[in-house]
């Protein structure tokens, strides 16, 4: 099992060009506090053409790919906005796509993925991620794209690290959402290449603590997920991405789904920012740390594809109007 090295800020920099014309290049925006206006900076990646920052490894990932690799039509394994990235590039380049996905995935999600002329495989979750741990793919016709691994994908995530450091060079945290640990390695990369200092903070649902279970155990571990962030619902770290995440991560917190929950609402009632739970919680999580320990902070709103039905729910959850946004822990 060979560990996935750090993107070059050369890299990612030619990925950001690759990308440049496809993807939106999404502002910072404070987040609504009158206490304190401007210390905490939203990434609105939601805007991104397939409501979700996955555009902008996919598509770089499918752009290196041969005429012939292409030829073959693309596969990923994906919850949803993965899926929807990969169809959104394949009808692009007008080549056949599918995903395996759970069939646990949100109805949104699924119908998203038809909608950009690609093939969603519903399968239980267990049989998704037995697939993911025994390489499935490789004995596929299908030109498969790792969600996580891919390095093409993360250096296309790493175009976000670039556009935060050259809006506020000054920043002093951010927060970024985990599942496979994909977006977090392509951003820490380019953020840690410009300025090293900055503390880059890892956020996970309780429901679902991959990553903060691994740092504990000082290995990859694994967990049980329950947890409304369907996008990061990734029941383990594997062994080519924990060392790189082990380099580039400087604290790692965790949000209770209540605090989720809270972020959600807050964010579309107060911002008008519309976040899906993987969204959401990088919000949350710097709501919840003082000011004097994260400093001028970036959350990184990763995607806003939540099922319409959920979002109901907590828009018309009047328990969730305090104040405090959750508990969150490290």
């Amino acid at each position: 099992m060979k560990a996935v090295t750090r993107p070059t800020l050369e890299e990612i920099r030619e990925a950001a060009n690759r990308i440049r014309g496809i993807i939106v290049r999404t502002p910072l925006v404070p987040l609504h506090r009158p206490d304190q206006q401007g210390d905490i900076l939203l990434k609105p990646e939601m805007h991104q053409p397939v409501a979700s920052f996955k555009l902008r490894g996919i598509f770089n990932a499918v752009a290196r790919l041969t005429d012939e690799e292409r030829r073959r039509g693309l596969s990923t394994v994906s919850a949803g906005n993965t899926a929807q990235a990969l169809a959104w590039a394949a009808r692009y380049f007008g080549i056949p796509a599918r995903s395996l996905m759970p069939d646990t995935a949100p109805r949104s999600k699924i119908a998203a993925v038809r909608a950009y002329g690609a093939t969603p495989v519903l399968v239980p979750v267990q049989e998704l991620f037995r697939y993911l741990r025994e390489h499935g793919w490789e004995s596929e016709s299908y030109t498969f794209i790792h969600p996580w691994t891919d390095r093409n994908v993360m250096t296309g995530h790493g175009s976000i690290g670039l556009e935060i450091m050259a809006d506020c060079p000054d920043v002093d945290s951010v927060f970024v959402s985990v599942g496979g640990g994909g977006l977090i390695a392509g951003v820490a990369s380019a953020v840690k290449a410009l300025r090293p200092k900055v503390k880059v903070v890892a956020v996970e649902p309780e429901g679902c603590p991959s990553l903060h279970a691994s740092f504990e155990a000082g290995g990859p571990a694994s967990v049980a997920c329950h947890t409304i962030c369907d996008g990061v619902a990734v029941p383990y770290i594997t062994g080519e991405m924990y060392p790189l995440l082990r380099e580039l991560v400087d604290d790692v917190v965790l949000v209770t789904e209540d605090g989720v929950r809270r972020a959600i609402r807050r964010l579309a009632l107060e911002d008008k920012i519309v976040a899906e739970g993987a969204g959401a919680l990088p919000v949350a999580a710097a709501l919840a740390m003082p000011k004097e320990k994260r400093g001028r902070s970036i959350a990184v709103v990763s995607g806003g594809n939540i099922d319409r039905d959920l979002l109901t729910d907590i828009l018309s959850d009047r328990t969730l109007d305090a104040d405090a946004v959750g508990t969150a822990s490290e």
